[in-house]
């Protein structure tokens, strides 16, 4: 488990926040030490100073005071002298004992002098002198309570607060380029080509969000040139080969046998470039809507019954709506059936369901064939990877690129696993909340 944030957000924080706390505990040390101990360390002498005045008519310790100096002292200073007694009844026993005081006053007072502080309504000091300990002398402190030793941390603890949030707050606008340009990244990555980004934030930002913008327009360009040449070869191939089937139809019948076979060669061209056309476009103009899967998964059943192979559904109830493109969804499923159906001869089995965790719908379709090797089928997805070579059977190599093409503009997953009974397992597995930038309508009619 990681202590230390990984992303450059957390670090920048979190690298604040560690520097203005060491700055506050170096602030709070020296406000410490070279302000506040002097202060205390004053009050602490001329407190002093005024018990002495107290006992400047005493000539031994322990003498009596007299009652008079005592009256007369405090209504001239507000000072009080009590005996033992009289100071527990008057707040003695609700003062707090203070041992740095207490070394303090007996280093002035010359002997063991005892200090407590008073916080109760009125602040005040009772010392305990060593001229007469058998008396406590209650001295007053004007204009200072509880709440006065405390400015300083409320003055650390709120410079701490806002030095933190304008750390974040910085931080934040530092990275919100960061985080455009990585949903703008996972786009261009789904095959969908977003719009310039603004060129916001510090220098480094705005040259990496530049270099990203030119790099979305070339690919941008890229495509449109792919697909216009695409259009042109087949539009140049579509001519001759419409030209050689008439030529074939007006053969003989003792060369029907050629005649077939150069029908079924243009069949199998035409569906090649209607893959490569397939692969170029996968549908990305389409617009998403919410879908039910499981009528999807009924509606393909049934087209695909009249192909005499039996096809067993397990969908699962009341499955949530999920932001998909129709036809490129239908298409998706049509070529996992057809796949299944070419390269099996035993029951189709198709299963739907849900998965809480991730939030996702998914689709599974298993046939009884003989399966992909294990070590070929991390290969299966990428483009004019043969099929012979996994099991059998020649082909463009495009159905299954074509297919993950489409799931990862659904930002979903596509994947491949041999059943432990035998047969291919192929599992899509689709998001119920996809990004804020995709634009989701309602379940068309």
């Amino acid at each position: 488990m990681a202590v230390l944030p990984r992303s450059a957000f957390g670090k920048t924080v979190f690298l604040i926040g560690f520097l203005l706390l060491i700055n506050q505990l170096v602030s709070y040390f020296l406000v410490a030490v070279y302000v506040i101990q002097p202060s205390l360390q004053q009050i602490n002498h001329l407190i002093a100073k005024q018990i002495k005045v107290v006992f400047i008519d005493v000539g031994k310790p322990g003498e009596r005071l007299p009652t008079e100096l005592i009256v007369k002292f405090r209504e001239a200073t507000g000072i009080e002298v009590y005996s033992e007694a009289q100071a527990l009844a008057n707040g003695l026993d609700q003062a707090i004992y203070y041992p740095f005081f207490s070394d303090q006053m007996s280093r002035e007072l010359g002997g063991h002098t005892e200090v407590r502080i008073e916080q109760d309504n009125l602040f005040a000091f009772w010392v305990r002198p060593p001229q007469a300990p058998q008396f406590w002398i209650k001295v007053p402190l004007t204009g200072l309570n509880e709440t006065d030793f405390s400015p300083l941390q409320i003055y650390i603890l709120l410079i701490g607060f806002l030095s933190v949030a304008g750390g974040w707050w910085f931080a934040r606008q530092l990275n919100r380029p960061l985080q455009s340009l990585q949903q703008a990244a996972l786009r261009v990555g789904r095959g969908d080509i977003p719009e310039p980004l603004p060129e916001e934030g510090s220098t480094e930002v705005i040259a990496v969000t530049r270099a990203f913008n030119h790099m979305a327009n070339g690919i941008r360009q890229l495509e449109k040139d792919r697909a216009l040449l695409m259009a042109g070869v087949s539009h140049d191939l579509r001519t001759p080969l419409t030209r050689i089937r008439l030529a074939s139809e007006m053969m003989s019948e003792q060369d029907s046998w050629i005649r077939d076979g150069i029908a079924n060669d243009i069949d199998d061209m035409n569906a090649i470039i209607d893959q490569f056309i397939d692969y170029i476009r996968h549908h990305k103009d389409e617009d998403l809507a919410l879908m039910d899967i499981n009528e999807l998964v009924q509606e393909q059943v049934s087209a695909d019954r009249v192909q005499q192979r039996e096809m067993q559904t397990y969908l699962a109830a009341r499955l949530p709506l999920v932001p998909m493109r129709l036809i490129a969804i239908k298409r998706v499923l049509a070529n996992l059936i057809q796949n299944a159906i070419k390269y099996s001869d035993g029951p189709i089995e198709i299963r739907t369901g849900f998965e809480k965790t991730s939030q996702r719908v998914y689709l599974e379709i298993r046939d009884h064939g003989p399966g992909i090797p294990e070590e070929q089928m991390a290969r299966m997805f990428e483009p004019f990877t043969q099929g012979d070579t996994a099991r059998g059977s020649a082909g463009s190599g495009l159905g299954l690129a074509i297919i993950k093409k489409i799931v990862d503009m659904h930002e979903g997953e596509v994947t491949l696993r041999n059943h432990s009974q035998g047969g291919l397992v192929a599992t899509v597995l689709l998001p119920l909340v996809r990004q804020k930038s995709a634009k989701v309508t309602g379940k068309p009619s």
